[in-house]
């Protein structure tokens, strides 16, 4: 994979090296505080160009954004806990999210937001989720 990795191409990965059963891409755009989907596995659940104010857990917001460090949420609890949408989620069959920031530098450009059944993610998958995230830069950076 190069910098220009596709959307398209990154999901392949995440799909093969972590697994998802959602998968959207969403831009950090600080001066609104809001994300931006610019890619999504779920069109019409989740369409492209949907924003979201932080409306999540501040505790995901200062792990994710502000800390610039992955967020693990392994079971249903913690998804209802920082996502306001966590029924339609859960009718999805997902019940676990790796979050992992997209880093320009020390710049948050965006977030990589895996979803998938209860149980499915651990450690391992966050590493996993953290090693592909370098190749959403430039596609973030594009659709921003």
């Amino acid at each position: 994979m190069t910098d220009a990795t596709t959307f398209e191409e990154l999901e392949e990965r995440v799909r093969a090296d972590v697994g998802v059963r959602l998968f959207t891409v969403l831009a950090w755009v600080p001066e609104r505080r809001t994300l931006r989907r610019v890619h999504t596995s779920h069109p019409e659940q989740y369409p492209v160009g949907g924003e979201k104010s932080v409306e999540v857990a501040q505790g995901w917001l200062a792990t994710c954004i502000e800390g610039r460090r992955p967020y693990l949420g392994a079971d249903r609890a913690a998804v209802r806990e920082i996502f306001a949408d966590h029924e339609l989620i859960e009718s999805l069959g997902c019940g676990a999210v790796v979050n992992v920031p997209v880093l320009d530098g020390d710049e948050v450009v965006g977030v990589l937001n895996l979803l998938d059944a209860e149980g499915a993610y651990d450690e391992r998958s966050v590493a996993a989720a953290e090693a592909l995230a370098p190749l959403a830069v430039a596609a973030v950076r594009g659709a921003r």
